[in-house]
């Protein structure tokens, strides 16, 4: 093999020009065709998309070996890789990836209803040749990768609670990678549903708002455990404008709905997610999107897997709970100001929470307001613990990966949108107070 790497020719590699193929049959008949998708696995192998059967198929397998022709889309380098055809892959990370980049290829260039990947051919790079032919300058970096990683780490190592965690990634995706839209989703063990606890450069936060196990670019990263890029625009993997749960489903005759909007660009033409993990255990996801096509390379990538690790390292460290001791319970009536009292309407049957005939939360947090504000008018108490909430058998907390400071995170930041005049305010590791301005009226609704 030459002194080229893939690496070297991996911008080559991310879809934005077809790539030339030269195969030859058993008889010693060349073939040439044009493949839609090439795409970088590591630095000995790549892997090309299989869509259709046709001569290029039958050729590769009678003989194994074909030539590439990959051009850089800024430079104009053309590169020749010889390769080696070893395995097709029709399910897993490396499909479901290639699947989705080329969902974003067929519709930008008006092949949606024609393109479909059968499965995805794994190749082994032999040999990489740079052509001679006249190239334009190589453009200037949008920003230093190894850089960016350490500035975020930094800034990461520096947090002590799971909400200045959570703050910092996103300010530094903004200050360190040019990132403008960006979110981080929380997977529920329990639903196996991801919900938003963090967003910026959205006209709505839309915390609270969740994505199914596998739907669009977030749920197939979460689901693989793989990133997931998507570089023009397509349908095939384009969320709603508003996710809705609706009450209905376990109450019929209810018209009221639980729904929060989804925060994420209406047309976006770049999408990236990467799920974040944590000894072999899947915690969520890293989402970043634009409005311009091609603005998420594999420099962005990369920043993002290394982030992302040093986030799920981070929120496991946050959720780790010392042994607090129980807040007795105050005696007398609780101490709020004046007013009208604020109406509090909770569904037992799926946790769902309303506040004044506004939908504010659902589900295991949705139990865990539920508990706090019933403690408050019951008993007087504004001091909690985290291990008090996890010893309570009535909220549904999993045995295992509660996830119960992002729970809270969730709650925390849901009431400060709504501006109510209740606020859960930190008051240390695995404790915090419930703060009540106004009068509470509770109502069970069944």
């Amino acid at each position: 093999m030459s002194g080229l790497t893939l690496g070297a020719v991996r911008a080559s590699l991310q879809g934005a020009i077809p790539t030339v193929m030269a195969t030859c049959s058993s008889d010693g008949v060349p073939n040439v065709a044009y493949i839609s998708q090439a795409f970088y696995v590591d630095e000995r192998h790549l892997a090309l998309s299989f869509q259709f059967l046709n001569k290029t198929r039958q050729n590769i397998l009678a003989n194994p070996h074909a030539s590439l022709l990959v051009l850089h889309p800024v430079t104009a380098q053309f590169h020749r890789i010889n390769i080696r055809y070893l395995r097709t892959e029709t399910q897993g990370p490396l499909y479901e990836s290639m699947k989705a980049q080329l969902a974003g290829i067929a519709s930008h260039t008006g092949m949606a209803s024609v393109f479909h990947l059968r499965g995805s051919d794994i190749y082994e790079v032999q040999n990489i040749d740079a052509m001679d032919c006249d190239t334009l300058p190589e453009p200037a970096p949008q920003f230093n990768m190894l850089s960016a990683v350490r500035r975020s780490s930094e800034r990461l190592a520096r947090c002590s609670s799971l909400d200045e965690l959570l703050n910092a990634t996103l300010i530094s995706l903004t200050d360190f990678v040019g990132v403008r839209h960006a979110m981080v989703l929380m997977l529920d063990p329990v639903t196996q549903r991801l919900y938003t606890v963090a967003s910026c450069g959205y006209a709505c936060s839309g915390i609270g708002s969740e994505i199914d196990m596998g739907d669009g670019v977030i749920g197939v990263a979460a689901r693989e455990r793989t990133p997931v890029s998507i570089m023009h625009m397509t349908n095939a993997y384009q969320y709603s404008s508003a996710i809705r749960s609706s009450l209905q489903a376990s109450s019929p005759g209810l018209a009221l709905e639980a729904d929060i909007p989804w925060p994420g660009l209406s047309a976006p033409h770049s999408q990236l997610a990467v799920p974040i993990q944590s000894a072999g255990r899947l915690l969520g996801v890293l989402f970043v999107e634009s409005q311009n096509d091609m603005e998420f390379g594999f420099e962005t990538e990369d920043v993002l897997v290394a982030v992302a690790g040093h986030l799920g390292a981070g929120i496991d460290l946050m959720q780790d709970d010392p042994d607090a001791i129980d807040v007795s319970p105050l005696s007398g009536a609780p101490s709020v100001s004046g007013g009208q009292p604020l109406q509090i309407r909770h569904f037992n049957a799926n946790g769902s929470v309303f506040i004044d005939g506004d939908y504010l939360i659902k589900g295991v947090a949705g139990a865990i307001f539920w508990k706090l504000v019933r403690d408050f008018t019951a008993h007087g108490r504004t001091e909690f613990t985290n291990r008090e909430l996890r010893l309570d058998p009535d909220l549904g907390l999993p045995d295992v990966t509660d996830n119960l400071e992002a729970r809270l995170v969730l709650l925390q930041r849901r009431l400060n949108e709504h501006a109510t005049p209740i606020r859960i305010e930190k008051t240390g590791r695995g404790r915090f107070r419930l703060n009540v301005q106004r009068p509470l009226e509770l109502l069970e609704a069944t």
